[in-house]
């Protein structure tokens, strides 16, 4: 008897130290841990580098379409001679206007940029868009205005974004609207006037500008890179160049339209 208890008591303890050490090994066994979160977009990433330059006009200034306003008198009053599509706008230095300069490709990847809170203002003004090109970022709001005392329909042909047709039937009526996508170039018309266009650039960073009266631009605050810049006018279309700044450093480029054949 006293045989079979002492056998029956070291097997006990040899359980004992058997689960004991089992015990110890998960407690120091290293932690899988929880799974790890997913990359965040990195925040937009802004430099000291500058693309500036002008957009110059070749050639023979061509003559704009001419606008029959006979049946909107109101708009037709605002002009002292007959008004002309401004498609084609030489300025007196011979640069032109209207043309969309911006940073086609380059940017760090996984950037996002907070777009203003700022509306872009479009404007009916003489039964024409003013203006008559511009940028818009993603996320930031358009304010549509109609200056004229007379009905104006809108209606944004969008292929990445959602297009609307709105009615603006008297004068200092707004409406805002906002992009959700990029989309180069997001044309405008008036369903009442044919001859009203504009067209909008909705980009997904702040590099951009549209050249005016002295035909230049300036894409300031750019991270030291290689860049691909695209300018696009309505009527000669896009051109792209490669561009790489350095920290500090602001690239000087003369743009050319209409290339030659």
């Amino acid at each position: 008897m006293r045989k079979v208890l002492s056998a029956a008591l070291a097997v006990a303890s040899l359980l004992a130290v058997g689960c004991s050490k089992k015990e110890q090994a998960e407690t120091h066994a290293p932690s899988a841990g929880p799974a790890a979160a997913p990359q965040a977009a990195s925040p937009g990433v802004f430099g000291t580098a500058a693309i500036a330059g002008e957009v110059k006009f070749l050639g023979k200034e061509p003559e704009n379409p001419a606008i029959d306003m006979s049946e909107e008198p109101k708009c037709k009053a605002d002009y002292a001679t007959t008004p002309r599509q401004p498609l084609v706008v030489v300025n007196s230095n011979h640069t032109l206007a209207n043309v969309l300069v911006y940073v086609k490709s380059g940017l760090p990847a996984g950037a996002t940029y907070a777009p203003p809170s700022t509306p872009v203002v479009l404007d009916q003004k003489g039964c024409l868009y003013h203006p008559r090109v511009f940028g818009i970022m993603v996320g930031q709001p358009l304010s549509i205005e109609n200056s004229d005392p007379l009905l104006h329909n809108i209606k944004a042909l969008g292929k990445n974004n959602r297009p609307f047709n709105i009615s603006q039937p008297v004068a200092g009526m707004k409406t805002e609207r906002t992009f959700t996508a990029p989309e180069v170039m997001l044309p405008f018309e008036c369903n009442v006037h044919g001859w009203m266009h504009a067209a909008a650039a909705v980009l997904s960073h702040p590099f951009f500008a549209v050249t005016g009266s002295d035909g230049k631009f300036v894409l300031p605050r750019l991270p030291a890179g290689t860049y691909t810049i695209e300018a696009w006018h309505e009527k000669y279309g896009a051109e792209d160049v490669t561009v790489t700044v350095k920290d500090g450093e602001t690239k000087t480029l003369t743009l050319n339209f209409p290339k030659a054949e």
